[in-house]
């Protein structure tokens, strides 16, 4: 293979440095063999390359299928979704970053306040008391039962605006469209 060529798949590989090793791997095969497949049809690297486009513009198509591809939440495509900040430049300065931050956030939270309402509310009807459940609760309420419906309520606020979030994240990155060119992803 040409360096020119060689010298693009490590701009894209570069580009998808915060994915797992085998995602990187596969992409780069994929359009190492893109590029193989095009220079079997005659086509010169330069030709090639003007094909593929730029390295981080292929990078970004790449990454923002493999994030839209399931629009569920897992800690793989939060690492993708570093990668595809650290492409998207400025059209993602903004909104990226704090829906990746608070999308997660909401959702753990979001599970924690239940739990620590129903923690409250076990310590004070068994009377076990536990260090620190004296610091459970919400101010000017004092009934325990009180406590952990409104945090099973607020719970459940808190998981649907962070898996809101999430959501609203994938459809930005749909949003901000693909790259044109000859590989299909």
């Amino acid at each position: 293979m040409e360096k020119c060529l060689e010298a693009y798949l490590e701009k894209v590989e570069k580009c998808l440095k915060p994915l797992p090793g085998s995602e990187r791997v596969d992409i780069v095969k994929e359009i190492k063999s893109e590029m193989l497949e095009l220079q079997a049809e005659g086509k010169t690297a330069e030709e090639v390359v003007a094909r593929l486009g730029k390295p981080g513009e292929l990078a970004k198509a790449y990454l923002g299928d493999l994030i839209t591809k399931d629009t569920s939440f897992s800690w793989k495509k939060v690492l993708a979704l570093c990668a595809y900040y650290s492409v998207a430049w400025l059209s993602g300065l903004f909104v990226i970053p704090v829906l990746i931050i608070c999308a997660p956030a909401f959702m753990l939270c979001g599970i924690l306040a239940p739990l620590l309402g129903a923690v409250k509310l076990v310590d004070t009807v068994l009377r076990l008391g536990l260090p620190g459940v004296q610091y459970i609760g919400i101010t000017g309420v004092s009934s325990p039962v009180l406590v952990f419906v409104l945090s099973a309520v607020f719970g459940v606020a808190l998981f649907l605006a962070g898996y809101g979030g999430w959501r609203l994240l994938v459809l930005y990155i749909k949003g901000m469209g693909r790259v044109k060119t000859g590989l299909s992803l």
